[in-house]
């Protein structure tokens, strides 16, 4: 199935859309939250942002199972979209997820054109100088290959001298970067970062040999080795593991304290669980959320 990724744009956005949707039709729909407004959490929400009604969440949608687009071409799915119309009911809110290249959400939210980001952020000391983050996943990074005649990669040190395929301004893409510099100390020959917009054309320069291995968040890696259906497999060992965070502009004041507030609602209620589970990610829950957790 990768391989026909290749083919044509539109083949890829239709068999996109397919794998997204089929992991969004694997479960029930989760069913709206009984609880309806926490007016302690609504209560933290400036008055600014709740006169908007509806907050634009930013999301690259080519980074499933955690964002991409739905089986109607449009709609952004997955477990950020999920949390995201679970979270702001609860503050008497409500959520339009909308698609945006990573690389452009942090800027976005620093300019007013978005509200939130919900995007797998990495939450890491030097993002925290740009945004707040309430941090409510764990993740790590992953390789992966080609399953016949890739390189032998067992860890980072291992890609000097490959093709190394990264989505921008991603950590992958920035570990990357740095072990150039580290290869050539070494002795050896450098590695070689090819720098796309989104996941979807990372993959496609592994599946059409322009690139060695690729790198993603761990179950993003997963997910996109299971659904290649025997052309992918992991590879090595996943490090760097850390919190997510939902990504707000530090000039909103408390609604970063509203959000967390309204995500451990969705804890103590089952909801999230339920949520990561729905996306078979439950092994990356955080079981207690905080505000700036970032260790590096």
């Amino acid at each position: 199935m990768v391989k026909s990724l290749v083919r044509s744009a539109a083949v890829r956005a239709v068999v996109i859309a397919a794998l997204a949707g089929a992991a969004f039709a694997a479960v029930p729909a989760l069913a709206s939250s009984s609880s309806g407004v926490d007016k302690a959490a609504a209560a933290l929400v400036p008055a600014k942002i709740k006169a908007k009604g509806t907050l634009v969440i930013a999301a690259d949608a080519t980074y499933p199972p955690d964002e991409s687009i739905g089986p109607d071409g449009h709609t952004v799915v997955g477990m950020d979209a999920d949390l995201a119309k679970a979270i702001f009911p609860l503050l008497g809110l409500k959520a339009n997820v909308v698609n945006a290249t990573f690389l452009t959400i942090i800027p976005g939210l620093q300019s007013g054109k978005f509200d939130v980001g919900m995007s797998s952020f990495t939450d890491e000391k030097s993002r925290e100088k740009q945004v707040n983050f309430v941090d409510y996943f764990t993740a790590g990074e992953s390789f992966f290959e080609k399953a016949s005649g890739g390189p032998k990669v067992t860890t980072l040190a291992s890609i000097c001298g490959l093709t190394v395929s990264v989505e921008a301004g991603t950590t992958e893409k920035d570990d990357a970067e740095a072990q150039k510099s580290k290869c050539t100390k070494a002795g050896k020959k450098a590695d070689n970062p090819l720098v796309f917009p989104n996941q979807t054309e990372a993959n496609l320069a592994l599946s059409s040999g322009r690139a060695q291995v690729s790198m993603a968040d761990s179950q993003v890696a997963a997910y996109q080795v299971k659904q290649s259906h025997g052309v992918f497999k992991l590879v090595g060992q996943s490090y760097g593991f850390a919190p997510y965070g939902i990504a707000v502009p530090k000039q909103d004041g408390t609604l970063d304290k509203a959000i967390l507030k309204a995500l451990k609602d969705l804890q103590a209620n089952g909801s999230y669980l339920r949520i990561l589970t729905k996306w078979g990610i439950q092994s990356g829950a955080y079981k207690n959320p905080v505000i700036n957790g970032a260790t590096s």
